[in-house]
């Protein structure tokens, strides 16, 4: 089923994977020490500066975790979660219980304790490990009902109130290392420890990952460490990165992307700086000053409207310059991926607009930024226009949790804006009669954890998979996403509405933020749009308008006017039925504490609707 290329058009192939070092990540740290060791592989971000650890001290931390948990009556196999943010404590922990032969369970921080008790419950977890008082504390409310569950390992000193008056196993996680290592003294302890790592086969189970999913019921998706690793070892020859590069880290490591960069990067002896949070990016970009980070597009939207909400403040004759010096970047760049050679009079161009803008821009994020990666949901061709026009690569790839995650990438010389760019190595991708995108290889899920069912739907006997996306591919093997297979919207007059494309379109605007298409079942499509509210300020003053708070402004005829400014040359674009007719404001962003953006920043469209139900039956109100 797999599309072939054309003739006259050789399809593009990535260099192949690299060759096997290891044979399972519980291999991972032993192998890092012989191969990297270095005083900086972790670093953590915080006010007072970056805080380094090295490849030994990482090392020794992961084997006294791994002998402190076979001590504990820990058995292969068995599951323990981790619920915490991103930190330095994540990945060790993880790397204990991956060599102590165990399966980790990533949990979100974000969620509440009956959410996390699900994935427990139904992972059948044995143990937790926690970032705080907080965390422990959700669980603790949740515990009675939790009957496997035989202890909770806080990587903090806090201990939480209700662990104080219950006789709850609750653990610091220094204690726990320093079982491990006087347990490192038993060299009986230490022979069956190391016999267990190599004892690991590629097959065996290295995770369950809980889909956020946008609708429905989680599922646990079943990796195996070749899974993963088949994934790493394709993506290696893609990116380039050697020891000297520096990686900021600040997704959440619950989220498969990061968690298998992060394997990337110690692979290849990186230094891995974790930011303390989303909240402090800036500082922290500043502090690390990274030559790779991976990213997903709505950190790099929101990076580029905080750019252009400068710029629209700034003098006219400054935002002719910078307007200029994108224009220059955007041809520049637009030569350099066609494979042809700058003019002189280009090049001096590009000399002069770098100078004057775009260097600037590149020192906002730390000045050394050699390749960023952008997934987990699509990234509108604009903004890798800009990054790509400032001088900072942006690179789009395209996966899923079910797939370890890469199915495909932008090759980093000829990338090509809009599309997910090709299939690495030993990965097939073919596109079903429907419209389906389906892939096959070594990065393929196992299934569902206890739903085979579920996994029957998606995973075929001769082993595709149906991804749920709809999507296109080309002669040459780009990859190009159009929508959501089961985010189809359908009008009461059966037209379907693919909403991704025409949402990507109207956040181009610099006056929206975000929007979000509805119609299911109506007459016709209408749009929520919350404003990106700086530039709609800065808008109405220039215009002699009055400006107000947030909940005044979207509520105010002549500003929801200017909306329909922005809808319409859009609309004299599109099909008659998927033309939007109504236009509703909002006064806050989506977010993750509302439940309207999944961890990974995706957007559950039914919360959305749910929490703004009587806004959507106000615009068809007498229809």
């Amino acid at each position: 089923m797999a599309v072939a290329a054309s003739s006259h058009q050789r399809a593009f192939r990535f260099p192949p994977s690299a060759p096997p070092r290891i044979r399972s990540l519980a291999q991972l740290p032993s192998d890092l020490l012989r191969q990297h060791p270095r005083p900086d592989l972790l670093q953590q971000c915080t006010a007072d500066g970056l805080k380094p650890s090295s490849t030994a001290a990482f090392v020794e931390r992961v084997r006294a975790i791994g002998l402190a948990l076979e001590d504990m009556g820990m058995a292969p196999g068995d599951r323990v979660a981790i619920m915490s943010e991103t930190r330095q404590e994540w990945v060790l922990a993880d790397m204990g219980l991956v060599t102590a032969r165990l399966v980790t369970v990533p949990v979100y921080p974000t969620l509440s304790g009956p959410q996390a008790r699900y994935i427990l419950e139904d992972s059948g977890a044995r143990g937790l490990f926690v970032s705080d008082a907080v965390q422990a504390e959700k669980i603790l409310t949740v515990r009675h009902l939790l009957p496997d569950l035989e202890f909770i390992v806080v990587f903090t000193d806090e201990v939480p109130p209700s662990a104080v008056r219950g006789s709850h196993t609750v653990l610091r996680l220094e204690g726990v290392i320093e079982r491990g290592r006087a347990l490192a003294g038993d060299p009986a302890a230490v022979a069956r420890y190391e016999a267990g790592i190599d004892a690991v086969e590629p097959d065996d189970l290295l995770t369950l990952i809980y889909t956020s999913g946008t609708t429905g019921e989680p599922k646990g998706v079943m990796l195996t460490h070749e899974n993963v690793l088949s994934n790493l070892r394709a993506v290696v020859p893609v990116l380039d990165l050697q020891p000297q590069d520096v990686a900021l880290s600040y997704l959440p490591l619950s989220h498969v992307f990061e968690r298998m960069v992060t394997y990337l990067y110690l692979h290849e002896g990186l230094s891995v700086c974790h930011a303390e949070s989303l909240d402090t990016l800036a500082r922290d970009l500043q502090l690390a000053r990274p030559t790779v980070m991976t990213g997903v597009p709505r950190v790099y939207e929101k990076l580029h409207g905080r750019i252009l909400d400068v710029v629209a403040t700034a003098p006219a004759f400054r935002r002719r310059i910078f307007d200029w010096a994108v224009r220059v970047g955007t041809e520049a760049s637009a030569v350099r991926r066609a494979g042809r050679t700058l003019s002189p009079f280009l090049r001096m161009q590009e000399t002069v607009a770098d100078g004057l803008v775009a260097a600037k821009i590149r020192e906002r994020v730390g000045g050394r930024l050699k390749l960023a990666v952008s997934g987990s949901a699509p990234l509108p061709a604009h903004i890798a226009t800009f990054f790509h026009a400032v001088g900072v690569p942006l690179i789009e790839g395209y996966g899923l949790t079910e797939t370890s995650p890469v199915i495909t990438v932008n090759p980093r010389t000829t990338p090509r804006f809009g599309s997910v760019g090709c299939a690495i190595d030993g990965v097939e991708v073919a596109i079903a009669d429907d419209g389906e995108i389906m892939t096959r290889g070594p990065h393929v899920m196992k299934g569902y954890w206890n739903k085979p069912e579920d996994t029957a739907t998606v995973l075929q006997p001769d082993g595709w998979f149906h991804t749920g996306d709809i999507g296109t591919l080309s002669d040459d093997g780009y990859l190009t996403i159009t929508d959501r297979k089961k985010e189809l919207l359908v009008t009461s007059g059966g037209k379907k509405i693919a909403p991704a494309p025409i949402e990507a379109l109207l956040k181009r605007h610099p006056l929206v933020a975000e929007a979000m298409i509805v119609g299911e079942g109506r007459k016709f499509p209408a749009v929520l749009i919350v404003p990106n509210f700086t530039v709609l300020e800065h808008r109405l003053k220039v215009l002699g308008m009055e400006t107000g708070s947030r909940e005044a402004l979207v509520a105010r005829e002549d500003v929801v006017s200017l909306y329909h400014e922005v809808v319409e040359p859009l609309n004299r674009d599109l099909a008659q039925f998927e033309r939007l007719k109504k236009v509703a404001l909002l006064p806050v962003e989506f977010s993750i504490a509302t439940g309207e953006l999944t961890p990974t920043m995706k957007l559950r469209r039914k919360v959305v609707l749910d929490r703004w139900q009587a806004v959507v039956d106000r615009m068809y109100e007498g229809v």
